[in-house]
């Protein structure tokens, strides 16, 4: 399949200058980025297309070549290959600024540590309202004798001569050039001769922290707290990853939430639908007042205004939603039921206190009537 011109892909013209194209691909990325659209496969290919794109046109050689030859200049010269020289600073210098940073070591500084998620149940009145929680937290912290450096105190890590700190190595053969990591250093780039007798030369060292997390009001089931360097701690003294708190709002025994709407049932007495009459029903705010008007049917729905849930990006805030739900009587003493009996009897052929059955047994009768006809 022929490949799109790189201009094109990036959406910018042959005379776009570096900052441009940098934009250019900054804004693909973080449109279609795999951690962003995991189930995509149309998204993964775009990013990988852009990927290439930017790779090209942000190498001043490699553009030059594209631009007199295009795609056959670069498929002669090996620089259309992914993951050639140059396409790992690449990654680092673009996406560090979208994504906080790397996972990869790169040319200038030991690894990033690795971001760590942590799953927080909360019930819904604290996740409605908001709180701040304690969580302990198991991750690996810089080695407190070593300083994170990984070489025992007074001495320090010293530039492998194998990549002369790069980290990386390249095997050419050919045509082809393949970059790896270093086998000597393997990929750190530093070489440690006199290991922490701590952390044995890792810099590392596995430990619980308490950290005190803010709950916005109004989170729901699925959102997260980024909690910036407080995943682990890079190794050789690199730059601790983020941590994760992911919400899982616990199911409440009355409401039921539904975006920023709240849902609850009510059960009312027979005599109170017919009847009518003030209820109390709760909020998460406390009670208030439901009038119930007389003759009321089960599962009618009433809307509280204002008593739901206020959104935690913003927007009004919703309802409580109670939906009534009229009892029927169970456990009857014998007098009890005999009154039962005496009412119902006095009901008996008024078409006028049971409508809606009337309409429904005519509806069955003509229904019938239209079978045998």
């Amino acid at each position: 399949m022929a490949k799109r011109d790189y201009y094109e892909v990036l959406g910018v013209d042959s005379s776009a200058s570096a900052p441009e194209i940098k934009k250019a691909f900054r804004r693909i990325a973080m449109k279609f980025h795999p951690d962003r659209n995991p189930d995509d496969k149309n998204a993964d290919e775009k990013f990988k297309e852009a990927q290439e794109a930017y790779e090209i046109l942000s190498d001043a050689d490699k553009k030059s070549t594209y631009d007199r030859f295009g795609h056959a200049g670069l498929d002669q010269s090996g620089g259309g290959q992914q993951g050639g020289a140059g396409f790992s600073d690449v990654f680092g210098d673009v996406f560090g600024d979208i994504f906080g940073g790397g996972g990869g070591r790169g040319r200038s500084g030991p690894a990033r540590g690795s971001d760590l998620r942590y799953d927080l149940d909360l019930d819904l009145e604290h996740a409605v309202k908001g709180k701040t929680v304690q969580i302990e937290v198991p991750t690996m912290t810089h080695c407190d004798p070593c300083g994170g450096s990984g070489a025992r105190k007074g001495t320090a890590p010293v530039t492998c001569d194998t990549c002369g700190g790069v980290g990386q190595v390249r095997m050419s053969q050919g045509f082809f050039s393949v970059q790896q990591a270093c086998p000597t250093c393997r990929g750190r780039g530093k070489m440690i001769s006199d290991p922490c007798g701590t952390c044995h030369g890792q810099g590392v060292k596995e430990e619980r922290k308490t950290l005190s997390v803010k709950i916005p009001a109004g989170v729901d089931t699925g959102d997260r707290i980024r909690l910036s360097g407080k995943g682990e701690a890079g190794p050789q003294g690199g730059p601790a990853g983020d941590l994760y708190v992911q919400m899982n709002v616990r199911e409440h025994n009355i409401f039921v939430r539904d975006g920023s709407n709240l849902h609850c049932e009510v059960p009312i007495s027979f005599a109170q639908a017919a009847l009518g009459g003030d209820l109390e029903v709760p909020t998460l705010s406390g009670k208030v007042k439901l009038k119930i008007p007389a003759e009321t049917q089960s599962s009618k729905l009433f809307r509280l205004r204002g008593k739901g849930v206020a959104p935690v990006r913003g927007g009004a805030q919703g309802d409580l939603l109670c939906r009534v739900v009229v009892e029927t009587p169970v456990n009857l003493s014998a007098e009890q039921r005999a009154l039962l009996q005496s009412f119902d009897e006095s009901l008996a052929g008024a078409s006028k206190h049971s409508p809606r059955s009337t309409n429904w047994f005519d509806g069955v009768k003509k229904f019938f009537d239209n079978l045998t006809s």
